[in-house]
């Protein structure tokens, strides 16, 4: 027993001492930690880039396309003079110099409805970027209730054994006197013993609950961490008449990033089918291009001197213009099939928006009836928990005064702590379900 105690003294002060040399984190701390540290977020911050790089690419089609190259060589045999474009059997040297590059004049705006699709993308991504760091906060606020709600277990469990030990020094003296019989101290050593099991078992359920809610913002697991901790009943909460279901869902269905990234992957569903539309009609292009060419043999005619290095590049330079269409006719039908199906992805979008407001709307009820019903269990379990405090002040005084039992004391302070525990698991269900409905509402999460 005195083991026990000693270790259960020892654990409450390093308990302590932990949060007193700790930073504290209160909620919106630990959301907006997570929010750019989370793993899942920088995961869809990587993918949002990923799509912005596709959409600047696709962007730079508008532009001409320009290309350089320059070949240099000795030439031997029965070959094509390069400047003169005749065959010689002159062994010499030649270098060449080209530029060349093109632009589609006109596509029936494949291009720009390509890239007006990979702009809406690139929304649709940040749109998912923001789901991340959504998911990820209303998890936080998940975690973060549980350490809230574990810290006031152990407080619970540290006044029971505060009332167990005042009546075992009471009973103890009057054991010694012998107005009580030792079985009663007994009975009280026991209960003591179980309370202090139970503080322990309380704070190690609230470190796994710091462990998990540390896992989350991706911090070490080793480094100080303690969660500030409001009281419960400060926190402030909408009247309940204000988050009627069918009101959140419309303002939910502006405000929620899946429907904002659905709505984004809708629009650019549409300009895909325009741009793959286009493919089957002809194409205006034109093209362009520079050029000149050296020979190490070529002389004046006039003269017969040799004609210097500049002075033929210079000579030699040439450039054209061009103008060309191209007709799809036939490409194994690739095209068309393209067509039918970015049409077929248009409907496969319409289907997930579908999907996701209809759950979006099964989710806002059925957050309404749990919170309606977390609120009737909560103020019914304040009645029970004003009850059990009764029954056991009457039974302090019955049992100071003899007329009734340890065991009995004993079982009705436990019916008390019962209770109370039980009830601040209420109110902690009912803030979580009143804070998912106005995080359903859009005001984000807030304690």
């Amino acid at each position: 027993m005195k083991y026990s105690c000693t270790l259960l003294i020892v654990l409450s002060v390093f308990f302590v001492h932990a949060q007193k040399n700790a930073e504290k984190w209160d909620l919106r701390k630990c959301v907006d930690y997570a929010m750019k540290n989370n793993i899942s977020v920088k995961q869809a911050e990587v993918q949002a880039r990923i799509t912005a790089i596709q959409a600047k690419q696709l962007e730079l089609f508008k532009y001409p396309s320009v290309s350089f190259n320059t070949n240099l060589g000795p030439q031997f045999g029965r070959s094509i003079d390069p400047t003169t474009n005749t065959y010689s059997n002159t062994e010499l040297f030649a270098q060449s110099y080209g530029v060349q590059g093109g632009i589609q004049v006109y596509n029936w705006g494949r291009i720009k409805n390509g890239i007006a699709a990979s702009q809406f993308n690139v929304q649709s991504a940040l749109a998912d970027v923001e789901k991340a760091a959504n998911d990820v906060a209303l998890n936080v606020a998940v975690y973060y209730l549980q350490v809230l709600a574990s810290n006031e277990n152990i407080n619970i469990n540290k006044i029971q054994i505060q009332q167990t030990q005042a009546r075992l020094n009471d009973t103890k003296k009057r054991v010694d006197a012998g107005a009580l019989p030792e079985l009663n101290l007994l009975e009280l050593q026991s209960q003591l013993a179980s309370d202090s099991t139970a503080l322990m078992a309380n704070i190690n359920a609230f470190d796994q609950n710091v462990l998990a809610l540390k896992a989350l913002l991706n911090i070490d697991a080793a480094q100080p961490f303690v969660v500030d901790t409001p009281p419960i009943d400060k926190i402030p909460l909408e009247n309940l008449l204000d988050l009627m279901p069918e009101a959140v869902y419309k303002m939910a269905l502006t405000n929620q990033p899946l429907q904002k990234s659905i709505d984004f992957k809708m629009k650019a569903a549409e300009k895909n089918i325009l741009s793959t539309k286009a493919q089957l009609y002809p194409t205006i292009s034109g093209s362009y291009s520079l050029g000149s060419t050296y020979n190490s043999k070529a002389v004046n005619f006039l003269n017969g001197n040799k004609i210097q290095y500049f002075d033929q590049i210079n000579q030699n330079f040439r450039q054209s213009l061009g103008l060309g269409i191209q007709v799809p006719i036939f490409s194994n039908g690739q095209i068309r099939s393209n067509y039918l199906q970015s049409k077929e992805n248009l409907k496969v979008v319409q289907l997930q928006k579908d999907q996701a407001d209809q759950t979006l709307k099964n989710n806002i009820y059925t957050a309404y009836t749990n919170a309606v019903a977390a609120m009737q269990k909560f103020y019914a379990g304040k009645k029970q928990v004003e009850a059990a405090e009764k029954v056991y002040e009457f039974s302090v005084k019955r049992y100071e005064i003899g007329l009734l039992g340890t065991l009995d004391l004993l079982i009705n302070q436990n019916n008390m702590v019962k209770a109370k525990i039980q009830q601040l698991s209420n109110q902690y269900d009912y803030v979580f379900r009143m804070k998912l409905l106005e995080f359903y509402k859009g005001q984000g999460l807030k304690l």
